[in-house]
């Protein structure tokens, strides 16, 4: 990418290439069962895969807010094409960021900013999912490097990533995170046969079989950051998520209007209808909501100081709404949102993996709870508390 734009002009550019390219292409998407090549490059050329990284490192550094604003507005096509670039633009680039080396971030940064390098964030396993912190894949120091072993589910772009971001317990039985080429000996990827949502953007399985990683394949180069770097880029990765959500509520919600506005019934469009005005405008109010809340929290961002509560309350409320708007839009749709091509009942079953991802509702709800008592306990006012003190 040659020098940055102006944001503004950034942002339509965005917004035109989401309504004339990504949402007129998902039919295509859809039946070759995967992102076309086209779309790909199109995204890396528009810069999609930099905007999080800072200019010296090749991307175009947009604020928080303005990562965004730009997701709110690519996510009202599939969020399937957003789950290319996403362990680029949060999960590994933040945690390379703030935790790598200069030689790594120099290394690696530049590449991943133009669409040339795709990482994958593989922290998940069988037995470590909500519980990251039950990692089992291990790493034995040798004489020049580490010998890994282990095995990973459910990780974003793992089958076509050229680096993974493996995370590991070392012999000290802390957890750190090192940068494993997908095509070394001993790393096997495989893709799921069927996925309930996100089928064209599926997640993949990872196995480590005695695989050998050079000593400055260690993140940053000291053993037990791991965790610090993972939720790093945990952190970052939750307020897009929530801006995924508004963006497909969006999306939705303009899809299902237009249905009732030109679908008759008792000699009038289903839009006089009292109890669809009623439904319709409830879904508005939830999804503006989760835009301000997800708004409020990348301001806070900028200004510092992660709000790490405010971002898991922006995830979770955005992705619960998300839910509930998509629902309502598929009962509105009638039969067409149960047969046929119309894109809300696709869209209906990917925004559901939402509540999963970067940690299901009960994780966020529960932490959340766990910090209100100890900040109330200690400080005697809520978490990232907007009162004066």
């Amino acid at each position: 990418m040659s020098g940055t734009p102006d944001f503004d002009a950034h942002l339509r550019t965005i917004a035109e290439f989401t309504d004339d390219e990504l949402i007129p292409s998902e039919p295509e998407m859809v039946a070759a069962g995967q992102v076309p090549d086209r779309i790909v490059g199109r995204m890396a050329e528009l810069g999609l895969f930099g905007i999080s990284i800072p200019p010296g490192y090749g991307g175009f550094g947009w604020t928080m807010e303005q990562q965004v604003l730009l997701t709110l507005e690519f996510t009202r096509a599939s969020c399937v094409y957003r789950s290319r670039f996403s362990t680029v633009i949060g999960l590994c680039s933040q945690a390379i960021l703030d935790h790598g080396t200069e030689e790594q971030r120099r290394e690696m940064l530049p590449d991943m900013a133009a669409g040339r390098q795709v990482t994958s964030f593989a922290l998940s396993e069988p037995e470590a999912g909500s519980d990251a912190t039950n990692v089992q894949t291990t790493a034995r120091r040798t004489g020049d490097g580490w010998v890994l072993d282990g095995s990973k589910r459910y990780i974003t772009n793992a089958h076509w990533a050229d680096t993974l971001l493996v995370f590991a317990r070392t012999d000290d039985a802390e957890v750190s995170a090192f940068l494993v080429d997908r095509t070394a000996p001993g790393v096997s990827t495989r893709i799921p046969d069927l996925m309930n949502g996100h089928a064209e953007g599926p997640v993949g399985e990872i196995d480590l079989d005695s695989v050998v990683v050079a000593e400055d394949r260690l993140l940053g180069g000291v053993p037990g950051t791991g965790l610090a770097a993972a939720m790093r880029g945990i952190n970052h990765a939750r307020l897009h998520v929530a801006a995924t959500c508004v963006g497909q509520a969006t999306r939705m919600l303009e899809e299902t209007t237009r249905h009732v506005q030109n679908r008759h019934q008792f000699g009038a469009p289903l839009s006089e209808l009292g109890v669809v005005q009623a439904q319709l405008g409830r879904c508005y109010s939830e999804m503006e909501a989760g835009r301000a809340l997800t708004l409020d929290a990348a301001r806070s961002f900028d200004a510092g100081t992660i709000p790490r509560h405010r971002i898991s309350a922006a995830k979770l409320f955005c992705s619960e709404m998300v839910g509930r708007v998509a629902d309502q839009c598929v009962q509105l749709l009638g039969g067409e949102g149960i047969v046929g091509p119309h894109p809300v009942p696709r869209m209906w079953r990917d925004v559901r993996t939402l509540r999963i991802y970067e940690g299901a509702s009960a994780i966020h709800e529960r932490n959340l709870g766990r910090a209100m008592t100890r900040s109330v306990a200690s400080e005697g006012v809520l978490p990232d508390s907007y009162r004066v003190r």
